[in-house]
C-alpha cells in the first residue's frame, strides 16, 4: 500500500497517491524506495533496500515519470511491459486495438490472430504464407498446394507417422485408404441432401459432397500427444488446432508454430 506522509492514509495504487497529494498539498514518505511501496527512516536504509531488491527507478531523480499507468483502472507499473501484461491478465484488455473481452480464451485467439501475428508460416512447398500452423496443415491436407497436388490427408498422415515411430501423435494400428464419395441428386429428402452415414441434411448436393469427402467419417488418425487429454482426430489439422488452443497444456501456442515445419517436412523425428 501506497502511504501519505503527512495523514498516513493508504492508497493501493501509487497514481491514487499522487493524486490525493496533489489535491491536498500533502507528500509521500521522504524516503520512499523509487519502485515498490516500501519506505523507510533513512536514505541508507532506502538505499540498502533497493540495492538489495534492485528497485533503482531509471530515472535519475526516482521521480514518478518512469511509472505507466493503467489505462482501466488506477493502478501503476515500473515498466510497460508490466502495465501491459496487468490489461491482458487482469482486464482482458488489448491495448492496441483498444478492446477488451469477455474471456481469456477470446482475448488470446484475438493476439493470435492475423490482426497481431500477420501471415508468417510458410507452406514448405509453396510460396503461401499463413497466420497460423492451423491454416497451413489444412492448405496440405485438402490437397489445395500447387507445389504438391497429390499430398492430401492420408498422404500427410504417412509422411507423419514416419517421422514419429513412437506414436507420439499418430496412431499405428490404421491404414486409411483414399476412398471418393459422390452424392446424388437421389440424397434428396424433400428438405435437404441428406447424408447416408449420420442423416445431416445439407442444403446443396454440392455442400453434401463436402461433407462426405471431409475427415467427418473418416477413421481416427492421431491422438494429442499429452496422455492425460486423450482426444482423438481424424486430421492433422484438428491436433495442431488443438494444441494451438492450450486447452490441455500440452505445449505453448507459439512452440506449435515453430515446430510445425518438423511435423510436415524434413527428416528430423517430432519431439514434444
Amino acid at each position: 500500500m501506497y502511504v501519505c506522509d503527512d495523514c498516513i492514509k493508504s492508497f493501493s495504487a501509487w497514481w491514487s497517491r499522487e493524486q490525493h497529494c496533489t489535491a491536498t498539498g500533502h507528500r509521500p514518505p521522504k524516503y520512499e524506495c523509487d519502485t515498490c511501496d516500501a519506505y523507510f527512516g533513512s536514505e541508507q536504509a532506502r538505499w540498502q533496500h533497493m540495492n538489495a531488491k534492485c528497485h533503482f527507478s531509471s530515472s535519475s531523480d526516482g521521480g514518478s515519470s518512469s511509472w505507466e499507468k493503467c489505462r482501466l483502472c488506477n493502478d501503476a507499473f515500473y515498466t510497460d511491459k508490466e502495465c501491459n501484461d496487468h490489461m491482458v491478465n487482469e482486464h482482458l484488455y488489448c491495448r492496441d486495438c483498444d478492446r477488451t473481452f469477455m474471456n481469456h480464451n477470446n482475448l488470446r485467439q484475438h493476439l493470435n490472430s492475423s490482426t497481431h501475428r500477420g501471415s508468417t508460416i510458410p507452406c514448405p512447398f509453396c510460396a503461401a504464407t499463413y497466420t497460423t500452423a492451423t491454416g497451413m496443415t489444412h492448405h496440405l491436407e485438402s490437397g489445395a498446394c500447387p507445389r504438391a497436388p497429390s499430398l492430401n490427408r492420408n498422404e500427410l498422415y504417412e509422411l507423419v507417422r514416419a517421422r514419429d515411430p513412437r506414436g507420439i501423435i499418430s496412431r499405428h494400428s490404421v491404414h486409411p485408404e483414399t476412398v471418393t464419395y459422390t452424392a446424388t441428386a437421389a440424397a434428396y429428402n424433400g428438405y435437404g441432401y441428406e447424408c447416408f452415414f449420420c442423416q445431416r441434411e445439407f442444403g446443396t448436393l454440392h455442400g453434401l459432397n463436402q461433407h462426405l469427402n471431409s475427415p467427418a467419417h473418416q477413421e481416427v488418425l492421431y491422438h494429442c500427444p499429452n496422455t492425460r487429454c486423450g482426444s482423438e482426430f481424424k486430421a492433422l489439422a484438428a491436433v495442431i488446432n488443438h494444441l494451438e488452443s492450450e486447452s490441455c497444456g500440452a505445449m505453448r501456442f507459439e512452440t506449435v508454430q515453430r515446430q510445425i515445419g518438423d511435423i510436415v517436412s524434413g527428416n528430423r523425428l517430432l519431439q514434444f
